[in-house]
């Protein structure tokens, strides 16, 4: 993940080494879950995992490591999968990775009321403004989320969008992992 751009913190930077991570992958991936720990205490409390991650070597900056989880069950709703999801003190947050199809602000209008979500699905997959957006999301016990945007029509790393509030529904679907 070394094109990872230097970020302003930690979050940031964990949130776009995600992003390159799922865009080296390639595009029509399922969603994929992060733990989130601190990259200091991972060196001090499991050295044999820092060393396997590669982590040995990195600079002593604060920061936080990704730590992909076991595959998102198919065919379970997320909301219903996050649900379900109890993370032990050491992970300090987690990440979300999921891509979906978009439609502007502007075609809000036009979308039909009496749709179910199987119809409204199809209704977006089918509108010609439609966009395919990978969205990164994560967050940190103390409440700090971000998140970066990226649409499969401008797939490079100066492309993407990031900021904290670009997808609150699922930053708040996250933190709630967090919720005793």
């Amino acid at each position: 993940m070394s094109n990872t751009p230097m970020a302003a913190n930690p979050l940031t930077r964990a949130v776009l080494e995600i992003d390159e991570y799922a865009s080296g992958l390639g595009w029509d991936q399922p969603a994929r879950l992060f733990a989130l720990v601190d990259t200091a205490r991972l060196r001090d409390q499991e050295p044999a995992l820092a060393d396997q991650l590669g982590l040995q070597e990195a600079p002593e900056a604060a920061g936080l490591t990704p730590i992909e989880q076991d595959e998102i069950p198919a065919g379970k709703a997320l909301d219903e999968f996050l649900g379900t999801i109890a993370w032990p003190d050491a992970v300090v947050g987690c990440a979300l990775t999921v891509e979906r199809l978009m439609l502007p602000p502007s075609a809000e209008a036009s979308v039909p009321e009496d749709l179910d979500g199987a119809r409204l699905t199809k209704w977006v997959a089918s509108h010609p403004d439609r966009q395919e957006v990978r969205m990164t999301v994560a967050v940190l016990r103390d409440g700090s989320r971000d998140s970066a945007l990226r649409l499969r029509e401008k797939d490079t790393p100066t492309e993407v969008l990031t900021g904290p509030e670009l997808v609150p529904g699922l930053a708040e679907a996250l933190s709630a992992t967090f919720v005793d």
